[in-house]
């Protein structure tokens, strides 16, 4: 029923660039903001990325520039290119959608990861 499925991880060499998709499905509310966010090997999850369906957009200050969040609004659809990747990208990269607007708000599904490496 409802799920939330990441997929375009994988391993790139510094430098490189992958393109990270995420769907929702059976959720069961109108999905206002879909967020990219990852956890980094002793870090804390972190928001790398976000969309809201007024077309406002959020970064980390470590990814700006290089990763560009976009979305399809007529469906539950969003991906994150990025580009010039860094060792310290390296992380698990969970989609999330809420209800909300806000992106001080809660997530509320997540999906189970998908795993980007970068090697140096």
């Amino acid at each position: 029923q409802a799920d939330v499925v990441e997929s375009g991880g994988g391993l790139v060499q510094a430098g490189g660039s992958l393109r990270l998709s995420c769907e929702a499905f059976g959720i069961g509310f109108t999905i206002n903001t879909m967020t990219w966010h990852r956890q980094a090997p002793g870090k804390q999850r972190e928001l790398v990325a976000g969309i809201n369906s007024f077309g406002r957009t959020k970064y980390a200050d470590s990814v700006q520039g290089r990763f560009t969040i976009s979305r399809i609004y007529d469906k539950d659809m969003m991906y994150m290119q990025m580009d010039s990747l860094k060792p310290e990208d390296t992380a698990v990269y969970f989609c999330a959608v809420s209800r909300y607007s806000d992106f001080q708000m809660p997530s509320e599904y997540w999906g189970q990861g998908t795993q980007v490496t970068v090697s140096s």
